[in-house]
């Protein structure tokens, strides 16, 4: 066969490559269909219903995903009004078109009785469509597909969060939907300012995901900044993308906090921070996050003043505890015995009798077995994780003091350890702290009490110089802001209130960026 000679461009003399977009759809129906079938036609769930425009006989078909469309909604508003003898009264005739067709124009503007409606014109979009619960419309003699917002959602009440309870506070959470974790937010967060902006993300799993913040006091550039790293992410699985958004993925710190109470997040995004949510989760992402948001809890709002700051405080001592209980006791143990008051190390020295471990082994033998139980207690079906859990710690801890493998006040240390990390609201920055437990064990075993300081020098160090979405990681600690201190170790009173006025906190965010 002599192949087309294409024309020759005038400026480049070479031939001009044919800029025309080819579409997927020709508006033959059965071309049409045919080419659907061949691409999609392995799908046992894909329902293809063909039928005749009401008292025509000009040809139409759907295409609906069974389960994921809502099949009362097709058969009452979409069939019913389509194939309905009084549905296609009234027309405008095509003069391009045979009568009597109509058109894909005519059929959106005065017959479809859906809220949601646009158009697709290749394979691509139409799959894309049909995965998220909508019905594709074709017609004879017309090259425009009609997608119909049909999806039908399959959603939890929303409840209290498990993952963060409160005594006293809203008991309300997030759930899978993003539909419905984006209508919780304008119920609650009502604000003319606030703007929700919709992208799509991953490859091969597409995945809904909305940005929230509120436009007059969240800042411009941190906006633009979380969008950026939003659409470089390129993936299959959505579900690392808060590890691909952070600053650092080398520090042990959490930089984006994930929670699943509605009000936090509404107090973030009243501050200039932006919630990032995701469909198919009910955690919410918001940045920028501070060291000191780890440690605080919503309920020290809802309770006065002065309880609020005695339990933060407490929360600052139990994650200090957590990170350096065991260090200090090998320190003290291994190195520094007169450190130790002299009838508490007589005492120490007695329950240490016959113990056949360095204090380092000890402590680690202890520490393994707990966080052994611990994530085995979260396996386990809720009735019986936390009775494993409670009982498998006694009694283990009972046999290794019989055995003679620890001392009794090994395993004093490591509950006591245990218990402060659970005092830490936020489950990640617990898990931080854990894993900052062992290394700081490690250098007290090396170099003693020296170790212990040297450690927590180099963490310190570590947290000046980490950042969130440009935000210092410690502030207000560092850049030092005292006016900022009176919602950071404390929680002032009547007289300090204005602190969580809007414009105070978008104006903090905006200057330390």
């Amino acid at each position: 066969m002599s192949k087309t000679k294409q024309p020759i461009d005038e400026k480049t003399g070479q031939e001009a490559v044919d800029q025309t977009p080819q579409l997927d759809f020709t508006g033959k129906l059965d071309i049409d269909l045919d080419r659907v079938r061949t691409e999609f036609g392995h799908q046992s769930d894909l329902n293809f219903r063909t039928f005749c425009l009401g008292n025509t006989n000009q040809q139409a078909a759907i295409l609906f995903v069974n389960g994921i469309s809502d099949r009362d909604l097709i058969d009452k508003h979409i069939l019913k009004s389509l194939m309905g003898d009084l549905a296609l009264t009234g027309h405008d005739h095509s003069p391009d078109l045979p009568a009597p067709s109509y058109t894909a124009q005519y059929i959106k503007n005065n017959i479809l009785s859906v809220g949601i409606l646009k158009e697709v014109d290749c394979l691509a979009d139409l799959s894309t469509e049909l995965l998220r619960g909508h019905t594709a419309l074709f017609l004879d003699n017309s090259p425009e597909v009609i997608i119909l917002g049909t999806r039908k959602e399959i959603t939890r009440s929303a409840q209290e969060p498990p993952s963060e309870i409160l005594v006293r506070g809203p008991q309300l959470g997030f759930n899978e939907s993003i539909c419905d974790n984006t209508t919780l937010l304008r119920q609650h967060g009502q604000n003319t300012n606030l703007t929700i902006t919709q992208l799509r993300v991953g490859q091969r799993v597409t995945k809904e995901l909305v940005i929230a913040y509120v436009e007059d006091i969240a800042d411009e550039k941190l906006v633009q900044e979380v969008r950026e790293r939003i659409e470089r992410i390129n993936l299959d699985d959505t579900g690392y993308i808060e590890q691909f958004i952070e600053d650092n993925f080398l520090s042990p710190f959490p930089q984006v906090q994930s929670t699943e109470r509605l009000d936090r997040v509404i107090s973030a995004i009243m501050e200039g921070r932006v919630a990032i949510m995701l469909d198919g989760t009910p955690f919410v992402l918001t940045v920028p996050t501070t060291f000191n948001m780890l440690l605080q809890s919503p309920e020290d709002y809802y309770e006065r003043w002065i309880l609020g700051t005695l339990v933060r405080l407490l929360r600052y001592f139990a994650a200090f505890i957590s990170t350096f209980g065991p260090s200090l006791y090998i320190s003290f143990i291994s190195f520094h015995q007169g450190l130790i008051p002299t009838k508490l190390a007589l005492s120490i020295a007695d329950t240490r009798v016959g113990v056949p471990f360095p204090s380092l082994i000890e402590v680690l033998i202890m520490e393994v077995a707990l966080e052994i139980l611990r994530e085995a207690g979260l396996r386990l079906p809720k009735p019986i994780g936390q009775t494993i859990g409670i009982v498998g710690g006694l009694v283990i801890g009972e046999a290794a003091v019989q055995a003679g493998i620890v001392s009794p006040i090994m395993v004093i240390v490591v509950a006591v350890t245990a218990i402060s990390s659970f005092a830490i609201p936020q489950y990640n920055a617990g898990i931080s702290l854990r894993v900052l437990r062992f290394i700081a064990m490690i250098f007290a075993a090396v170099f003693g009490l020296y170790g212990v300081v040297l450690f927590f020098l180099m963490l310190c160090s570590h947290l000046v110089k980490l950042k969130s979405f440009g935000v210092p990681y410690i502030s207000p600690a560092a850049p030092y802001r005292p006016q900022d201190w009176k919602d950071y170790l404390v929680r002032a009173g009547r007289c300090c209130q204005n602190i969580r006025l809007t414009d105070r906190k978008g104006d903090r965010i905006r200057n330390h960026r």
